[in-house]
């Protein structure tokens, strides 16, 4: 297979790198940026191993500049591209691809079905409505036989990956009630490569917040929307945090019952979350064993735990914010896409 980065020098285009340069299927890889163009691969990234250039034969082991995007599409053989552009850009960049690749989006381009919404949250008109109705929106787990038909995958954002995996099933299982409030903690490479004041050392360390709450966050309407899609009443309350943690994202949740639940078999929590993701490959259900970052980082797993407290339940997730929250689940929908191992070229474990 051959496959192309949009955006290769940000955190989520250097994962793709590291991911696709393992992937037993990929053979060559194109490497693209706006902001380094003709600049050796290995330069960009001293952790990034030489035989990297193994992958990149076909542009010399130099990155390609975004803006031969349209040259590069009439090039025979690139199977998939990913985007890891900014928001509103990557739709332009992507469209000449259609058609001849399989497109996964990275960026917020294709989550919403209705141009209006996408435009509410992100400020801006969308770029190319029209392909919207193409797109499917690529949570793995959830929508895992239509992303095996479509040209046009919208990878989740990480808050959404990380709240929705655990709530998904319980809501179609009719056992949630509203609203659901969600508190969510992430690692500061969450927010890019942006040179920003309060996104420097000086100012994360030893510091940690809430930011954007409630539906000010852009993230918010993606959990709803897709919380809305198996049960329609339930609303969101969602509070996100930024920690001093490098990457890594855990999320608690709190929601009152629907009905009454047994502890255990038929109708249970756990019996209701094992069936959904049984035999998939990252997802680890830990009980009333707290999630933590660490037991997942580096790792394509979300690991889900929980607590029921009266007529409430109380939901935990953990995953690492740039493998199974944006570059990772990427990979995973291409597996899924063209019919390789799921778990192909992932990682499964946590480092130490």
């Amino acid at each position: 297979m051959r496959a192309a980065v949009l955006g290769v020098t940000g955190y989520t285009g250097l994962v793709l790198l590291r991911l696709l340069a393992d992937h037993p299927q990929v053979d060559d890889i194109v490497p693209v940026s706006s902001s380094q163009p003709g600049a050796p691969a290995d330069s960009i990234d001293f952790g990034l191993s030489p035989a990297i250039a193994a992958k990149l034969r076909s542009t010399g082991g130099k990155l390609v500049a975004v803006e031969d995007a349209a040259r590069l599409a009439a090039r025979p053989g690139i199977d998939v591209v990913f985007s890891a552009l900014p928001h509103v850009r990557s739709a332009e960049v992507c469209a000449p691809f259609l058609g001849r690749s399989v497109v996964i989006d990275l960026s917020a381009d294709f989550r919403f079905a209705d141009a209006a919404v996408f435009e509410a949250v992100y400020g801006h008109a969308h770029p190319r409505p029209e392909l919207l109705r193409n797109a499917v929106y690529g949570l793995a787990e959830w929508h895992t036989e239509r992303i095996r038909k479509v040209d046009i995958i919208a990878n989740p954002g990480c808050y959404p990956t990380a709240t929705l995996l655990p709530l998904l099933p319980l809501a179609r299982a009719g056992l949630l009630d509203g609203p659901v409030v969600a508190n969510a903690i992430s690692g500061i490479s969450g927010a890019g490569k942006k040179e920003r004041v309060d996104l420097l050392y000086s100012e994360r360390t030893e510091n940690a917040g809430a930011y954007n709450p409630g539906r000010s966050h852009r993230h918010a309407p993606e959990i709803e929307g897709e919380l809305r899609s198996v049960r329609g009443s339930l609303s969101l309350l969602f509070t996100p945090h930024l920690a001093p943690l490098k990457r890594g994202m855990c999320v608690s949740t709190v929601v009152r019952l629907a009905k009454d639940p047994p502890e255990d078999g038929a109708g249970s929590v756990v019996a209701v979350l094992s069936e959904a993701y049984a035999d998939r490959p990252f997802i680890r259900l830990t009980g009333r064993r707290m999630p933590q970052t660490r037991d997942v980082w580096g790792s394509n797993r979300c690991d889900i735990g929980w607590q029921r407290e009266g007529d409430h339940l109380l939901v935990f997730s953990a995953i690492d914010n740039l493998v199974k929250g944006a570059s990772g689940q990427a990979v995973q929908n291409m597996n899924l896409r063209f019919g390789l191992d799921e778990a192909a070229g992932l990682p499964q474990h946590g480092q130490v």
